[in-house]
């Protein structure tokens, strides 16, 4: 491809690259992908211009997803008298497709691990998780949550979308769409090693939102986090001079696609700032997705160098260096590795204890790592899954799904630290006091970063979509 791009005789050179758009677009587009920096387009800006509709106490978060489930009667819902009627039979209503709404007699099961007292505040943890039982006095339990899906794919949809069925755009995508990117060198929005299994793409999808709003995937979770990269950041082969002039011609491509269709001109002009921002990502993104400048201590504190770690060390330490940066929401995932959630013990709970390995020190880590950092002030740490587990037994030493009641954890950004909100019942089963619906914890999340989630609204095939639906409040006890 040469500067001068020869016209015939049948129309000018502003004819000749419209109707060869799509040849030179997509060869134009491959060097745009594999090139250095150089000036582009503004940061994705947000509704009404970025500006918060309440006032903010955060500025990002950071969501640690257990895909699976967690049993929350084994890690942090405490319940002396769960451990005292062990292997008493009771009965319980089903929720499950083949026993939904019926009555049968289970048999209870106590925590299979020792539930011990931390920090000032004195909250029970299980011996599950010792190093995030250090950092009780900056956490904020909530313990009385609920949720809608009682298999892994409607409720992992649920937990980052706020629909078990329907296309509806990620949390993050509503995040990045209402507040806009603090950085516009990277994406808003991140998804690190995210599944390709129960809502897969769509748990970091914009779906109706413009494509601007989209999570950006790094690696993917059957890969080792040491691949977690973007790839083709770099071009080392060619001149600088020849690749600023390719991304120059690739920018008056689009622009006359853009225009040459004005009915697709919103789709377009998202295409176009997808790609300017993959130009404009290789000013900081490779610097950021290398770990190797840490400092050996940083490193240790994520657990990074030990073999039952390192893997979701290094996830918890680029979330850090991401938010860091200026991106808005990033998912660090702990997640399928195939068709099985981690966390999805219906027989041999024990195996809890390898995932709780795998994870504890690195999330302790991470808060420490942000607190140290001045960064906990204004980032919120969001810890949980997509639902938890029953306090009745499956089989010899399982546990069932239960979204009725169970447990996450939330840190920093303006919320009440050495606390715990709500309760369930006297076994963990139910929700009973403080009950908190996950669209009520959504739209306390999008509060604490300035965002009404009644007023963040986006108008799709006749309808004002929102992202809790018609539900949600804002829990305000919760708030420091």
């Amino acid at each position: 491809m040469t500067d001068v791009l020869p016209v015939g005789s049948s129309g000018s050179r502003r004819q000749l690259l419209s109707t060869a758009g799509c040849g030179f677009g997509a060869l134009a587009l491959q060097a745009m992908l594999n090139s250095p920096v150089a000036g582009a387009t503004e940061s994705v800006t947000g509704m009404n211009d970025g500006r918060p509709m309440v006032t903010p106490r955060a500025k990002r978060i950071i969501f640690v997803f257990m895909q699976g489930g967690p049993s929350h009667v084994d890690s942090f819902d405490y319940k002396p008298e769960l451990i005292s009627r062990h292997g008493q039979s009771i009965d319980f209503t089903g929720v499950r497709f083949g026993d939904f709404g019926k009555v049968t007699r289970q048999k209870l099961m106590k925590p299979l691990w020792r539930f011990r007292q931390g920090g000032e505040s004195g909250r029970y943890v299980s011996d599950l998780f010792p190093e995030i039982r250090k950092q009780v006095d900056d956490l904020c339990f909530l313990h009385g949550l609920h949720t809608e899906g009682v298999a892994h794919g409607p409720a992992t949809l649920f937990l980052h979308t706020g629909a078990t069925v329907q296309v509806r755009p990620s949390l993050g995508s509503w995040i990045l769409y209402g507040l806009g990117s603090e950085n516009g060198n990277l994406p808003g929005f991140v998804s690190l090693q995210p599944s390709d299994a129960n809502g897969g793409p769509r748990n970091y999808g914009n779906a109706f939102l413009p494509a601007v709003y989209q999570g950006t995937s790094i690696g993917r979770s059957f890969q080792p986090a040491s691949q977690m990269t973007i790839e083709h950041l770099k071009n080392s082969t060619l001149p600088h001079d020849e690749l600023q002039r390719r991304f120059e011609l690739t920018r008056q491509l689009n622009q006359l696609q853009s225009t040459a269709a004005p009915q697709n001109q919103n789709d377009a002009d998202a295409v176009i700032r997808n790609y300017e921002l993959a130009w404009k990502m290789q000013a900081e993104a490779p610097e950021i997705l290398d770990l190797s400048g840490e400092s050996q201590s940083t490193a240790a504190m994520y657990g990074i160098g030990e073999k039952e770690t390192d893997e979701f060390g290094r996830q918890c330490l680029l979330a850090r260096r991401l938010s860091e940066s200026g991106v808005r929401f990033v998912q660090v995932n702990y997640s399928d590795q195939s068709t099985n959630p981690r966390w999805d013990q219906h027989s041999n709970m024990p195996q809890h204890a390898i995932h709780a390995k795998a994870t504890d020190k690195p999330v302790a880590g991470l808060l420490q790592d942000l607190k140290q950092r001045g960064l906990l002030e204004d980032t919120i740490v969001w810890w949980g899954g997509e639902f938890g587990r029953t306090p009745f037994s499956q089989g010899a030493d399982g546990r069932d799904h239960n979204p009725r009641g169970f447990t996450v954890f939330l840190a920093g950004g303006g919320l009440r630290a050495g606390t715990a909100f709500g309760s369930t019942d006297e076994i963990g089963h139910l929700a009973v006091d403080g009950k908190i619906h996950m669209h009520d914890l959504h739209a306390t999340l999008l509060h604490l970063l300035g965002l009404d989630h009644e007023q963040l609204t986006y108008e799709y095939a006749g309808r004002r979509f929102r992202p809790t639906d018609v539900y949600g409040r804002v829990i305000h006890e919760l708030f420091a």
